[in-house]
């Protein structure tokens, strides 16, 4: 059954990825470019939905939290090399598969690139794993626990801001 709600999981978001237009390379660049704010809207969309049902879920006792530990070394390197294959391709990881379902068969490349990073990930792993993620290991952390406040007061503050960045956004035509 996990099968299936994963799969289900995954239309529904490749259908709003297709709806938001976000799979475009135009709407890609333009959010490289920081020109076009669609890609950016929709990903702080989901991440305030997921937080909100995330932390819901774990407030009603229907979800136990599994907090990776924060080592900036891994961040900052993972980051780089994301940002820099996103540049390169115009395409991440998510749309990359949702172009590919449009029939732009140029998204295969990507795929392969993504494919063949992971195999040196993996193969790089032990000795990445006594070096690069280590560093700056700041262990299991969020930012209600540095705060020291309640999650919801973060949630709140943040929906607020995003909501207040939206509005700009959309006067300045972004």
């Amino acid at each position: 059954m996990n099968l299936f709600y994963g799969l289900l999981t995954g239309l529904v978001f490749g259908f709003l990825l297709q709806k938001g237009r976000v799979l475009r390379y135009e709407k890609q660049l333009g959010a490289l470019r920081l020109m076009d704010m669609t890609i950016i809207k929709f990903m702080m969309s989901a991440i305030l939905v997921g937080m909100i049902g995330i932390y819901l879920m774990h407030d009603f006792g229907m979800e136990v939290l599994n907090l990776k530990p924060t080592i900036l070394g891994a961040n900052i390197i993972g980051g780089l090399l994301f940002g820099i294959g996103w540049g390169l391709f115009g395409l991440c990881p998510g749309t990359s598969i949702g172009a590919l379902g449009e029939g732009r068969w140029h998204a295969v490349f990507g795929i392969i690139g993504m494919l063949v990073g992971a195999s040196f990930y993996a193969t790089l792993h032990p000795w990445m794993s006594e070096t690069v993620l280590t560093w700056g290991d700041l262990g299991q952390i969020t930012l209600p626990g540095v705060l020291s406040v309640s999650h919801w007061i973060v949630i709140v503050i943040l929906l607020a801001g995003v909501m207040a960045l939206f509005r700009w956004f959309e006067r300045v035509k972004l």
